[in-house]
């Protein structure tokens, strides 16, 4: 099951980790080094929406995300934003954090606005290559159910 906002954040081809309720994909366009979207899968469009077993599940997808972004690059702190402003589904932007700057391949991702609000606007879209390259490298270090 997916909605229209999962599709528009590139649903299958970003997929890192797929739930019962929830999906966590690549984020097409990386604010910092591995960001990462969170969307429920159903037709919610506000958070008091969500079913009891949806939102029992969060806690456990939270902990796999968490532990799969630090396997992959660990971050200094990590950002969860509900924004749904364009994309009316239930979802998250989450961004993890660094002090100092991140590579991948021959990419450097400097988190610019580190300590403050994460700067969305100057997110890096990436080639769909290393996009994919990317998410595999994030798959790798997700944990296993």
């Amino acid at each position: 099951m997916s909605n229209a906002t999962l599709v528009k954040f590139g649903l299958p081809a970003t997929l890192i980790a797929d739930y019962k309720h929830w999906t966590v994909m690549l984020r097409p366009a990386q604010v910092t080094l591995g960001s990462l979207i969170l969307g429920a899968k159903g037709e919610w469009m506000a958070f008091s929406q969500i079913p009891p077993e949806a939102f029992a599940e969060l806690a456990h997808v939270t902990r796999c995300l968490e532990t799969g972004l630090k396997n992959f690059n660990a971050y200094d702190k990590i950002n969860y934003l509900m924004l749904m402003m364009v994309d009316p589904h239930v979802h998250f932007h989450v961004i993890p954090r660094y002090a100092t700057p991140r590579r991948f391949e021959d990419l450097e991702f400097p988190d610019v606005a580190w300590p403050g609000q994460p700067n969305m606007a100057g997110a890096t879209t990436l080639p769909p290559e290393t996009q994919m390259r990317l998410r595999d490298a994030v798959r790798q270090h997700w944990p296993r159910d």
